[in-house]
């Protein structure tokens, strides 16, 4: 019988960008996120998602997911249920994190203990440097040029100008690269050598999802990482050989329950781990700050590219990343 206590919050929030963000698919200057709070009594488990349209979402459309649910929710529905009723997805992540949160207030406890893991600690966490021109790239690099991980995002146009450039700026940073599927093979090969040389560690999503089979054919000299090609468990065993790394985010696994599967998975089957966000506030990166220990690269800076962030976040400093307080998130 449903609870009739249970009540869901759910709706659209606008963040201005501190400035404009540009990947290989185009710029942007605001996130639009839905924050979603599931009311219990006195109790409130939040959670935020960020819909992408890359992968056929809105924000519309997400929130009608969710309210399709309020019923079932109200009913008691477990977060194993709910990952047979919903696909992966930004939907299915903020139900599964707001479910998570409102478990730990019921209980009294922490997330990283009810999911048996060690108690979070802070990680070194990536600062991004999108597409602009080798001078503006190069400006951006120089500020947080004291930074232990950058991520550099490219397209096919003036690759080696780009880098070369932040890594003059940044000599003594760890640089990983995101194309964000705008490379081919070719451009890949010829790219090899050079980011060796500039001590680039990783190559994430060079190829096109769904054309990146080639890649079982390339012993690459640095480790390329799965990104717009892996979602879910399913999809490892065909990525397996192809990728050496796999990009956890909860929006693509929908919800911290598969993000933890599939990184175990991932991890049976040799494949190293990255935790990546879309751009939201710190609600939306604190249920993934508990992938982070297990993570070689740890890109969670989506807060820091808006204006401003939700009351209460997370804290970055210094090129690192804190777990949330307990009265932010779980």
């Amino acid at each position: 019988m449903a609870d009739p206590a249970i009540r869901l919050h759910v709706q659209e929030e606008v963040w201005p960008l501190a400035k404009t963000f540009t990947i290989s698919r185009g710029s942007r200057e605001e996130s639009r996120v839905v924050l979603l709070e599931i009311e219990a009594g006195e109790l409130r488990g939040r959670a935020e998602c960020v819909p992408y349209p890359h992968y056929g979402e809105s924000v519309e459309g997400v929130i009608a997911q969710i309210r399709d649910l309020e019923g079932k929710i109200a009913g008691g529905l477990s977060r194993l249920e709910l990952a047979e009723i919903l696909p992966p997805g930004a939907a299915r992540n903020a139900i599964d994190c707001a479910l998570w949160d409102l478990e730990a207030k019921r209980l009294g406890r922490r997330v990283w203990d009810l999911a048996g893991l060690s108690e979070p600690c802070a990680c070194v966490c990536a600062e991004t440097i999108g597409i602009d021109s080798p001078d503006s790239m190069a400006a951006a690099a120089e500020e947080l040029a004291s930074r232990p991980l950058l991520k550099v995002k490219l397209d096919a146009e003036q690759v080696s100008e780009r880098l070369r450039a932040v890594r003059a700026a940044a000599p003594n940073s760890r640089i990983v690269v995101d194309a964000n599927e705008a490379w081919d093979a070719k451009l890949l090969l010829e790219l090899a050598r050079e980011l060796v040389d500039l001590k680039i560690e990783m190559v994430e999503q060079p190829l096109a999802a769904g054309k990146d089979a080639k890649l079982a054919d390339i012993e690459y000299p640095i480790p390329l990482c799965a990104d717009e090609s892996l979602h879910s468990r399913e999809q490892l065993a065909e990525l397996q050989g192809r990728y050496q790394m796999i990009n956890i985010k909860l929006d693509k696994a929908g919800g911290l329950s598969e993000a933890l599967a599939l990184a175990e998975a991932a991890r049976e089957r040799g494949m190293s781990l990255m935790v990546g966000c879309m751009v939201g506030t710190s609600l939306a990166m604190a249920p993934a700050t508990l992938i982070a220990p297990m993570a070689k690269v740890v890109d969670l800076d989506g807060p820091l590219l808006l204006a401003s962030d939700r009351e209460g976040g997370l804290d970055f400093s210094a090129g690192m990343i804190r777990p949330p307080r307990v009265e932010f998130w779980g």
